[in-house]
């Protein structure tokens, strides 16, 4: 018997608009796993979570797969929601880690084997824009195409929040986002795949003229135009149908809580690709439970990443194992931490791919020399939660 003996959580700030949460779990022996629980803005909670969460793992036997799984499992109806969901996928994540590493195999050997060598991915750009304009956007756009990346998503609606539509220039805001989206159009081409993503902000009303107004720009697809709370099912239906007029797929469900919220969004044919968060979703075992559920009901597997080297190499060992992968999303430009955070394989981009590390467990680990350079730091916007998950 393997026994888990702490759980720590290490919190590196690394701009002025993130900080990321890493989770290491660490054996009897000497071992660590490492695992993440990202949710900018929520660093405090998360945490206090984690360590209200140590004591329960504390001499849970790594080998036994049935008590991880029950301890990890993601619950929807969890009093802890999103932070407590974050923390027990981080745990679950460092865990896998751990028996792969300890097996002498990647994680994507442990979880099945390889369908891929190399992961299709997009650049996620918005959170390396310091310069808002639409030059700024369409400047960004063009280093990430430079650096390989076959598609670049961004997220132009700053400001906009349909909720605020009374007290806020929030037609005006719209139309700077989508003067935006045209200056990346333009400066990309049409060969590059174009993501927009809404952050939830839109109402129904104005989606569907955003829709509209976005269709000469060729979208790929347009993301989370309208919120995901089950009142707004319908809504996301009539916009998937709108979406499809106008030569565009309709994404979302980056912030759903595991498989169950999965099977509900394809059973109600909201989307044409979904986005599940290992963070958010029960680690690996809950990011391939929806996988199969996508591949069942002909929805696109598409997973959110926009956040630090532990997730993005986890998402990478669990896609490596999915025939019907789309694209990994990958948080591209913000930081050159992202990188010098960890030791080892590093999963490097070649033509728009990532290649998958054959090395055991994630393929790579936390430096904590570097993490511990770069302390928590309170973000100046902690008071604006609304758009923590993307």
């Amino acid at each position: 018997m393997t026994a888990v003996s702490g759980v720590e959580t290490v919190v590196v700030n690394v701009s002025p608009k993130t900080n990321w949460v890493f989770v290491a779990v660490t054996t009897d022996d000497g071992d660590t796993g490492w695992g993440e629980c990202s949710l900018n803005g929520w660093e405090p909670l998360l945490v206090a979570c984690a360590a209200m969460r140590a004591p329960r793992a504390v001499g849970c036997d790594i080998d036994d797969s049935g008590r991880l799984a029950r301890f990890t499992r993601s619950i929807p109806h969890s009093p802890g929601g999103t932070v407590g969901r974050a923390v027990l996928s981080a745990i679950e994540q460092a865990c896998t880690d751990l028996r792969a590493r300890r097996a002498g195999e990647p994680i994507s050997a442990l979880l099945g084997g390889l369908a891929r060598a190399s992961i299709p991915a997009y650049a996620n750009v918005n959170r390396g824009i310091s310069e808002r304009s639409p030059a700024g956007f369409a400047a960004a756009a063009t280093r990430a195409v430079a650096a390989g990346y076959r598609a670049v998503k961004v997220a132009p609606f700053d400001g906009v929040v349909a909720e605020d539509a009374s007290s806020t220039p929030i037609e005006e805001r719209i139309r700077v986002g989508v003067d935006r989206v045209f200056a990346v159009r333009d400066a990309i081409g049409t060969e590059v795949a174009l993501l927009v993503d809404c952050h939830w902000r839109f109402d129904e009303a104005r989606a569907v003229a955003l829709v509209r107004n976005l269709a000469p720009a060729a979208l790929h697809w347009l993301e989370c135009p309208v919120s995901e709370h089950p009142s707004r099912f319908a809504s996301i239906a009539r916009l998937r149908r709108v979406a499809h007029d106008h030569g565009m797929r309709l994404a979302g469900g980056e912030g759903i809580s595991g498989p169950d919220d999965a099977k509900a969004m394809c059973d109600a044919g909201l989307y044409d690709v979904l986005m599940p968060d290992i963070k958010y979703v029960g680690g690996c075992r809950g990011m391939l439970a929806i996988a199969d559920i996508c591949a069942a009901h002909g929805v696109a597997f598409s997973p959110h990443n926009p956040s630090g080297p532990i997730a993005h190499l986890a998402s990478i060992q669990v896609c490596a194992t999915v025939r019907s992968l789309q694209w990994l999303e990958h948080q591209w430009g913000e930081s050159a931490l992202f990188y010098d955070l960890i030791g080892g394989d590093v999963a490097p981009l070649v033509g728009g791919a990532f290649d998958v590390p054959t090395s055991p467990g994630l393929g790579a680990a936390l430096d904590r020399a570097v993490a511990l350079r770069h302390p928590y730091v309170r973000l100046a916007d902690d008071a604006n939660l609304d758009e923590r998950l993307g």
